[in-house]
């Protein structure tokens, strides 16, 4: 792409042919989400309005049967013969529009409570309305042929899971149990309404719900009950007047809502077309999934609303286009050419041309003051070339050699400058040696002075506190080894330990009583993992301050919680069998960039509370033994500490062979 008027036809045409339709398909994008958002907002508040009436009309049933229980009409009637009762609970039921209404005496009751909850909290004293599922014999033994009534042929449905049912004849029901106290005793008034086949009932929820037009109009908007998958009462139309009782819902409703137990608020396919869906789970006196309430309506008028604004904006789009080209065309025309000899006259200058200039005299405006102004920028150009490339030899020779000085001399301060740091630090630590090890040693041997003192004292009581005695000893002498190893590291080729045959899994649960008063402290969790491992050959004091230096740095870095993992098994380095330990914290890790200098002296990620020097001495011991010790970020969070050291076999072959 190198004329200029294909460049300005591109810039100019790019806001019309790309730009403009990218916006117009992002903003349609948005716009359809937007617009499917508000139409799942819309089916999310029909879904509560009808869970609001569903549990109105469970409150209703609880409140008429509590008013009927304490009623003074109903109490004479229980002291009437068969007859008037009979006669008063058949009135009632009908007046209270129920389809089972009948009392249960304290006996009764007790007996009835171990089959229904709502029939238990009754006869404990607290009225209750639930939803519960009768089978077809307990619906049997109410009047009014409630079981034919429950009783639902199952239709095949696409998309459902597969059953071998072809009958439905549970009866999902309204259950309300009220309490009634008679002579010191608590009996139970037992009623509920049948949802099966309920069309008033479910015909009240959708005019309820879809009071207007744009979602409930021309059959539009639907409700429906399912008894687990099955709908039971509904006004989704199977064909044009009759309805899609005993179909049953797809595989993917079932899934999330009876069994997740979730709320479904999504696009689904109702019988025989889509629907913008809500499925509500409904739980029965037990608390198990027992059914779903569910309302929606039609997707088919809204994405034809959807398609339509589209088709209406791109038409408008394509109208844009037809009238604007061929304006912009002829408007550019003048334009063109000089800009065309300009860029015909920079091509030749970047050739070397210096020469070269646009002389368009007749060309007025801007254009014509840009191309006349750079004739005279190309003039100075062309003058002040020649003297730029005398001086400009002149200055990369000087250049040149100020450069070489320059690097010789800057790498020769930085070798200076590393050097005279490491021998202040190392001449600091031989000053602060000798004086820490007298300081300490003289109290350590106080301490055991004394502790021999107890231990004469005590005579043969001494036994009862031997295991103390014995901790205080081997720690005094731990505090020892620790200043030794202190000057070792300063002062390494004036000590020469040899190593013994180590265990290291009771190595590392001796390390836990050492740490222990940190880990209760600040709420550490220590796991092991300790598999069978070679012996290997360290000196124990060297590692079990390697062991609990790495401890103490995981506590520090979790703070208050956390868990630090020691596992323990055999591995080989290469060919060489030995041991490998790996403490890992559940801490925030090592920083990428400190990854390689953590195990420099000095070097620590706690300024003014450490002194750098923990990780050094650990990978100064672990090397001295011929071990390995390394660190990473485990994957799943906090850093990760490696110790491999050879087994006492490896090591001994080794000496043999040299």
């Amino acid at each position: 792409m190198t004329s200029v008027r294909l460049r300005l036809l591109v810039l100019a045409l790019a806001p019309l042919t790309v730009l403009i339709p990218a916006f117009l398909l992002l903003g349609m994008t948005r716009w359809t989400q937007d617009y499917d958002e508000v139409l799942i907002a819309n089916v999310e508040s029909d879904l509560r309005i009808a869970e609001q009436y569903l549990a109105r009309i469970m409150a209703g049933t609880g409140n008429d049967l509590t008013g009927l229980a304490n009623s003074v009409e109903f109490s004479n009637a229980l002291e009437g013969g068969p007859a008037q009762q009979d006669a008063f609970f058949s009135a009632k039921q009908q007046a209270l529009e129920l389809d089972f209404l009948y009392y249960l005496d304290a006996d009764q009751a007790q007996a009835a409570a171990a089959q229904w909850p709502v029939i238990a909290a009754a006869a404990s004293g607290t009225p209750r309305t639930e939803i519960d599922i009768l089978n077809a014999n307990d619906l049997a033994q109410f009047p009014g042929n409630l079981d034919d009534r429950a009783r639902i042929p199952l239709i095949p449905t696409e998309a459902a899971v597969p059953t071998d049912r072809v009958v439905e004849d549970r009866g999902m029901v309204v259950h309300s149990a009220s309490p009634v106290t008679r002579s010191g005793q608590t009996g139970v008034l037992v009623g509920g309404v049948l949802l099966n086949r309920n069309l008033d009932f479910i015909d009240s929820i959708n005019a309820l719900v879809y009071l207007n037009a744009v979602t409930g109009g021309s059959r539009q908007g639907t409700a429906t009950l399912f008894l687990d998958d099955v709908r039971v009462s509904t006004n989704v139309r199977l064909f044009e007047d009759v309805r899609a009782l005993g179909t049953r819902v797809s595989a993917a409703v079932r899934s999330g809502v009876l069994e997740a137990g979730e709320t479904w608020l999504n696009r689904a396919f109702v019988v025989n077309d889509w629907y913008i869906s809500g499925y509500l789970p409904l739980t029965d006196s037990f608390g198990n999934r027992v059914g779903m309430l569910y309302v929606g309506f039609l997707e088919a008028p809204f994405t034809a609303a959807k398609r339509e604004a589209l088709l209406w904006m791109l038409a408008a789009f394509a109208g844009v286009m037809l009238v604007s080209i061929p304006v912009f065309l002829s408007l550019a025309r003048g334009v063109f050419a000089p800009l065309e000899q300009m860029t015909r006259t920079m091509r030749k200058v970047g050739k070397g041309d210096l020469s070269a200039r646009n002389k368009l005299p007749s060309v007025k405006g801007e254009i014509g003051q840009v191309a006349a102004h750079l004739d005279d920028l190309l003039d100075q150009v062309q003058d002040r070339d020649a003297r730029l490339r005398a001086y400009a030899e002149e200055l990369n020779q000087r250049v040149e050699e100020r450069t070489a000085e320059l690097r010789t001399a800057n790498r020769k301060l930085e070798e200076t400058f590393q050097q005279l740091v490491m021998r202040e630090k190392l001449a600091a630590i031989g000053e602060i040696t000798a004086g820490v090890a007298h300081e300490i040693n003289n109290p350590v041997a106080v301490i055991q002075g004394n502790m021999d003192v107890i231990r004469d004292e005590l005579g043969a009581d001494a036994k009862a506190v031997e295991t103390e005695i014995e901790l205080i000893d081997s720690q005094v002498a731990r505090i020892r080894a620790i200043v030794g190893k202190l000057l070792q590291f300063a002062r390494p080729a004036d000590f020469a330990d040899k190593a013994s045959q180590v265990a290291l899994a009771p190595l590392i649960e001796d390390c836990l009583a050492l740490v222990e008063h940190l880990t209760l402290r600040n709420d550490i969790e220590l796991k092991l993992a300790l598999d069978d491992a070679p012996d290997v050959a360290i000196d124990p004091g060297e590692m079990q301050q390697v062991v609990v230096n790495l401890i103490v740095n995981g506590v520090q870095a979790m703070g208050d919680k956390g868990t630090i993992t020691i596992s323990l098994k055999e591995a080989l380095q290469g060919t060489v069998p030995g041991a490998l330990i790996t403490l890992r914290d559940t801490g925030p890790g090592i920083p990428p960039l400190s990854l390689d200098v953590v195990f420099d002296p000095f070097f620590t990620t706690k300024p003014g509370e450490g002194s750098g020097l923990g990780l050094s001495i650990s990978q100064t011991l672990v090397q001295q033994a011929g071990g390995l010790i390394s660190v990473r970020n485990h994957p799943d969070g906090g850093a990760e500490f490696s110790i491999w050291l050879p087994s006492c076999a490896a090591v001994a072959g080794k000496d043999a062979a040299e």
